[in-house]
């Protein structure tokens, strides 16, 4: 149903997926959507009611960012509202769209459309409502719509409100407290990740095995690293009653990002201010719901059914002494933060259902010992392309801007695909967004492929997880 500023339709539904989609091109902005979670005041509670790319989940998770994605000339950003599972306080969610790099007057083809939320936020539902503004001009943030409780229901409603003081002004004006990039506190230190699990202990495993060390004790080849032996430090509790969300002083959000594309591939993280701390990396994806009939869906089906595939996220390391190694799940080689590798995957996410993706965490406090860090994502099973995969790159530093990039469309039976390459070169770490989708000769793994394509010169063999 497509709507009219200013008109409104009742929302039937447990959960919707709301799409800002746009025609992508050159010189056209990149947009971003974000969803603000509204008391009857018509403000947040606390900084925590913005769900942007920032901060993509609410604590209640009953509003999440899912990711862009670019097929073509279409591009997308999706969220994902549970309305069953917003707390009774929440009167509005307001939809908005920031333009980075332009202004709204040089999008074509803007729009916002709900659709009814499939199993774990996918789009495969009926459409409920579409929205095309037809007004914008050099605003750099739009308030597309709301979701609005009325009469124990859920209604939509078509703004179409621009701003020209961009997310910061539109964040602002709903209560958002926004701040500048924070520069790492003197003597800071890596603190340990809440979600992270501890290193495990990999003794001789089958898997992807390395070179042996050429320094330091005896022990099987990278990737096994040992667990830190000191206990790690555990953050005091309150005592007392943990204060709700409304009652929290409100914590200040960051609104600076970069986005690497094809024009402008890499960025100095050194010059973003993220030489310290930790820097999480995150792969998220979707499959499309449903194969495309006719001739595309006989090459789909060639290359590959995407229907739940278990994507690996792995990293390929290169120390400044010579070590070399892989963090993967793959042999359980999760790695370790606090001891060489210091890179740490934190889990496996094994159909793209978790609602965080898949993540590993780099200590930059050893910027100094790490020459080059290779991103890649392999398919372990349940598919044999990255056809129909939509899938967002970030990485955030702990200090410093976050850095993120989508991946374009698959078009080749790869099963394997080098997402960014962070180098050391000088002091200064460069990340640079690879995005490249291999395919492996037959007979070889995607890891060889890999570092056969990079030059790693390690020794394989089969593993299992």
């Amino acid at each position: 149903m497509t709507m009219g500023k200013g008109a409104n339709v009742p929302v039937p539904a447990q959960a919707v997926r709301v799409e800002l989609g746009w025609s992508a091109g050159s010189g056209v902005p990149d947009l971003d959507a974000s969803a603000l979670l509204l008391d009857a005041r018509g403000k947040v509670r606390s900084d925590d009611d913005f769900v942007f790319y920032n901060q993509p989940r609410h604590p209640s998770g009953a509003v999440r960012h899912e990711g862009k994605s670019t097929a073509g000339a279409a591009g997308t950003d999706t969220l994902t509202v549970e309305l069953a599972q917003l707390e009774p306080e929440i009167e509005r969610v307001v939809i908005a769209a920031s333009a980075d790099g332009g202004t709204f007057g040089q999008v074509p083809g803007l729009y916002v459309r709900l659709t009814e939320a499939g199993a774990a936020g996918g789009g495969d539902g009926r459409e409920i409502a579409r929205f095309d503004p037809a007004d914008a001009s050099g605003e750099t943030a739009y308030l597309l719509g709301e979701l609005y409780r009325r009469q124990g229901a859920w209604k939509f409603r078509a703004v179409g409100q621009g701003y020209a003081s961009g997310l910061a002004g539109l964040a602002t004006d709903f209560g958002i407290t926004v701040d500048e990039p924070a520069t790492p506190p003197p003597g800071s230190s890596v603190p340990v990740h809440p979600h992270s699990p501890p290193t495990p202990h990999v003794p001789d495993a089958p898997g992807v095995q390395a070179p042996p060390l050429p320094q330091g004790p005896a022990s099987p080849g990278i990737p096994h690293v040992p667990a830190p032996s000191v206990a790690q430090p555990s953050t005091p509790q309150p005592s007392g009653p943990q204060p709700s969300a409304a009652q929290r002083p409100a914590a200040p959000v960051r609104l600076s990002k970069v986005t690497l594309t094809k024009e402008a591939p890499s960025v100095s993280l050194t010059k973003q201010g993220g030489t310290s701390g930790t820097m999480r990396v995150n792969l998220n994806w979707t499959a499309q719901a449903q194969q495309p009939k006719g001739l595309a869906g006989r090459l789909s089906r060639a290359m590959g059914v995407l229907t739940g595939p278990d994507l690996d996220l792995c990293a390929l390391y290169e120390l400044t002494d010579g070590r070399k190694g892989v963090v993967q799940a793959l042999g359980n080689s999760f790695g370790s933060l606090h001891r060489a590798p210091f890179i740490h995957l934190d889990g496996d996410d094994r159909s793209g259902a978790v609602e965080t993706g898949e993540n590993l965490t780099i200590n930059l406090d050893h910027t100094a010992e790490l020459r080059r860090v290779l991103i890649f994502v392999t398919i372990y099973e349940g598919a044999r392309s990255f056809a129909g995969l939509h899938a967002t790159v970030t990485l955030r530093p702990q200090y410093g801007a976050p850095v993120d990039f989508s991946l374009d469309e698959c078009t080749v039976p790869s099963t394997v695909c080098a997402l960014a390459l962070i180098t050391n070169e000088n002091g200064e770490l460069i990340v640079r967004r690879e995005a490249r989708y291999l395919v492996p000769r037959r007979g070889v793994s995607p890891q060889r492929t890999v570092d056969q394509e990079y030059g790693w010169g390690m020794q394989w063999t089969p593993g299992r997880k």
